[in-house]
């Protein structure tokens, strides 16, 4: 699985996935810091990337229609500091079946 991280996911998270095997760019090192929502996601598609976000209008599954992309997480954490996305995201991707996650919309919590 290739996956984006969005600018509000930490740097760190890009170690961690990579660590657990997983090819992962952000939109920090694609030079789209600030950019529109369209454009990251066009950036995303275009490279088949499986986007890593916590921005709430990916969440739309009218225009984002599962099945049509690569995919999109959005991480929903009631205290959504540094540590504990990036605890997160190492827990759910070493313990779901995140390869079937493909062209899906995923919203991860504490829970």
């Amino acid at each position: 699985m290739k996956i984006k991280l969005d600018e509000n996911i930490p740097h760190q998270v890009q170690g961690i996935l990579q660590e657990l095997g997983y090819d992962t760019d952000t939109v920090h090192q694609e030079g789209l810091t600030g950019c529109t929502d369209d454009l990251l996601w066009q950036a995303a598609q275009e490279r088949r990337r499986f986007l890593i976000t916590q921005d709430m209008d990916f969440s739309d599954i009218q225009r984002f229609q599962p099945g049509t992309h690569a995919g999109v997480l959005v991480m929903r954490l009631r205290n959504a500091g540094r540590m504990a996305l990036a605890t997160r995201i190492r827990q759910v991707f070493q313990t779901e079946m995140v390869g079937e996650w493909e062209k899906c919309f995923i919203v991860v919590s504490e829970r």
